[in-house]
């Protein structure tokens, strides 16, 4: 951008047309044009996605745990569930969350070999893993899915909510695992580089062009929250010193803008290097 050099800070431009002549404010407003075009291309192949059609779970059984509550209760290999405590279950991670937010005994409705089935059985509080290796406890009642998917037939309304949803949850898992990853709730050593990019890619791209997309609108986020953390040499970096001019009414000292910025990139360029370390460790491993 005209009058904005990151690789050198004290090259300014005070043209009427350049972004140092805007009040900070407006800088602002410039700086989170970028990150937020990432969350605006995120919204777009979401909801391409679902224009298409998405694969989804259902909400058929696969393994059971031996003596769980399903277990116990009878339910059984390839049940489907139907419903739960009346309320009409069409995928698994709708009867996930009722059962881990359940309180008391459920009420299942089962279609069992073309047959209705009712079960009653209580969840129990388990341990478990969750995306981040992290040990966790929530209520389960011993049931694996079976893998059986079907596509999601949604509505217009119900795209542009889905578009959203999915934009807002991807968002909030990259901004978790970054919190994690900060304070040593996640090993540094799941920090992924450019091989990991390449070899998802590919993954992606064997399994079909949906996953494709899922994978662009997962790193199209990602870009859009990494701009925004407050590291000189980001657009975040760059909305902390204008905050810090809003506030205070003056421009940081030069040389600490400079300082803070050489401090920027030597972060960012540890981070690349420590992720394809971990790649390559990976790959030799």
């Amino acid at each position: 951008m005209k009058g904005q050099d990151d690789s050198d800070p004290s090259k300014k431009s005070y043209d009427h047309d350049s972004y140092n002549v805007k009040t900070p404010a407006q800088k602002i407003f410039i700086l989170l044009a970028g990150p937020l075009a990432n969350f605006v291309l995120a919204f777009v192949l979401y909801f391409a996605i679902a224009l298409g059609g998405p694969n989804i779970l259902s909400p058929v059984i696969g393994t059971i745990v031996k003596e769980s509550p399903a277990f116990v209760a009878g339910l059984e290999t390839n049940d489907t569930i139907r419903s739960i405590n009346g309320a009409p279950i069409a995928t698994w991670r709708e009867m996930a969350e009722v059962i881990e937010t359940s309180d008391g005994s459920l009420n299942i409705e089962v279609e069992r070999a073309g047959y209705i089935h009712f079960i009653t059985l209580s969840p129990k509080i388990t341990q478990s893993t969750n995306m981040f290796n992290e040990v966790i406890e929530k209520k389960m009642i011993g049931i694996a899915a079976a893998g059986v998917t079907h596509k999601l037939e949604l509505s217009i309304g119900e795209t542009l909510s889905y578009a959203s949803e999915q934009t807002a949850f991807a968002s909030t898992l990259i901004f978790t695992g970054l919190k994690k990853l900060l304070v040593g709730e996640v090993p540094a050593n799941e920090l992924g580089g450019i091989i990991s990019i390449v070899k998802l890619t590919s993954d992606a791209t064997d399994a079909g062009w949906m996953s494709v997309l899922f994978f662009a609108a997962l790193i199209s986020v990602n870009l859009g929250v990494l701009n925004l953390l407050p590291i000189p040499a980001l657009d975040g970096g760059h909305i902390m010193f204008n905050l810090y001019e809003l506030i205070f009414r003056r421009e940081v000292n030069e040389r600490i803008m400079i300082n803070l910025t050489i401090a920027g990139w030597v972060i960012l360029f540890s981070l690349m290097g420590l992720g394809l370390y971990n790649d390559i460790n990976r790959l030799l491993g």
